[in-house]
């Protein structure tokens, strides 16, 4: 195998690639990342077994073959690298030349015979988003997936397709994210999955997240398929059934304030001054008439702050984590927000009138 292409076209395909790669398998072969060259193409691989990404790399090809490489030695060497021409060859004892420049360095591989192939995902069918579109919904609700593996589900995000709309859904037992998004084209079937999270925080890092730029979604009982450019991102599916978050939804409301939504977020973001990670003071929020108290209280000290609302129904006196509210303010674009709350026992609901967004924050317990 030999082949010659360059430093940044080599780092970005090692680059995408590697967040496939496993750092804690008993397979040691699935540290390594796969380089394939045939006639036409330079295929880099990587699988953990969960999660798989192909990408192809544009370069010269002067010898066909294929190598491991283990992921970690190969990425920092390309890395630091001069900014040319990067040459590998290897050889029948499947040892790699690297060279460019001056560096030259040979490292050992594995055959390509030993790497694990990739699932074979069926295209019977397929939905199309733009890049920006995926990109956005991704990261609009992936903060609010659990990190916690005693709930599977929690730590994944739940997509459903239907009439021509797509929603996707993660909750971690404090919130709910919810965004929809319509369809380009038409799309009659229903699908209802439930995509680990880390597959979708690497997607949107991955791709580049233009309106002009499209992904093809394949789904199948137990794999989805992400399509786009020269990369395709293949994942396993978490099995089981996800929460019943519809029944979680209700228009119904005794207070609704509407306000500017940089205001409040700087203000929010005043409050957590006070705050330590590790601190679990909530901000109370006291509603009267026109007017939103937020305060604090903390060992570090206290804080108070008024900004002006418009507000129907009730005065309301509730307590919510601050962070809850600042990651659902920080993911919606609109600069009027507002908010329903039900009681001060019951989750609030941030949501537009177009109900594009919806995010459902539980409070939490204060004293009177």
């Amino acid at each position: 195998m030999k082949i010659i292409c360059s430093k940044s076209n080599l780092l970005q395909g090692i680059n995408t690639v590697s967040r496939a790669v496993s750092t804690h398998s008993t397979l040691t072969i699935l540290e390594y990342i796969l380089i394939e060259v045939s006639p036409d193409e330079i295929k880099l691989t990587a699988n953990d077994m969960e999660l798989g990404i192909e990408t192809t790399v544009v370069g010269d090809i002067e010898e066909n073959g294929r190598i491991a490489l283990k992921a970690k030695i190969f990425s920092e060497i390309v890395r630091k690298l001069p900014d040319n021409n990067v040459t590998i060859e290897t050889d029948e004892y499947n040892k790699a030349y690297i060279t460019c420049e001056k560096a030259k360095f040979d490292i050992s591989g594995k055959s390509g015979e030993d790497f694990p192939d990739l699932p074979n995902v069926e295209k019977n069918s397929f939905f199309i988003l733009s890049q920006f579109t995926l990109r956005n919904i991704i990261n609009q609700t992936i903060f609010s997936i659990s990190d916690n593996d005693n709930n599977k589900m929690m730590t994944g995000e739940y997509l459903t397709v239907n009439n021509n709309k797509v929603r996707i859904a993660s909750l971690d037992g404090h919130r709910i994210s919810i965004r929809y998004s319509e369809l380009k084209d038409n799309f009659n079937e229903e699908k209802k999955i439930v995509i680990p999270g880390k597959t979708l925080s690497d997607v949107s890092k991955i791709i580049n997240g233009t309106v002009y730029d499209e992904v093809n979604i394949y789904i199948t009982d137990n794999h989805i398929l992400f399509e786009f450019d020269r990369t395709k991102v293949i994942s396993r599916l978490i099995e089981g059934d996800y929460f019943n978050i519809d029944q979680m939804i209700t228009d119904d409301y005794e207070t609704r304030i509407e306000f500017n939504k940089i205001e409040l977020l700087n203000c929010l973001d005043r409050a957590t001054l006070l705050v330590k990670e590790s601190d679990s003071k909530p901000i109370i929020l006291n509603i009267e008439g026109s007017n939103l108290e937020l305060s604090i209280t903390s060992d570090i000290g206290s804080m108070r702050e008024d900004i002006e609302v418009k507000k129907e129904g009730k005065d309301i006196r509730i307590g919510f984590n601050p962070k809850f509210l600042i990651d659902a303010l920080k993911a919606i674009d609109d600069d009027e927000v507002s908010i329903n709350f039900v009681n001060n026992k019951a989750p609030c609901f941030i949501k537009n009138e177009n109900k594009d967004y919806i995010y459902i924050i539980l409070p939490v317990n204060i004293s009177e």
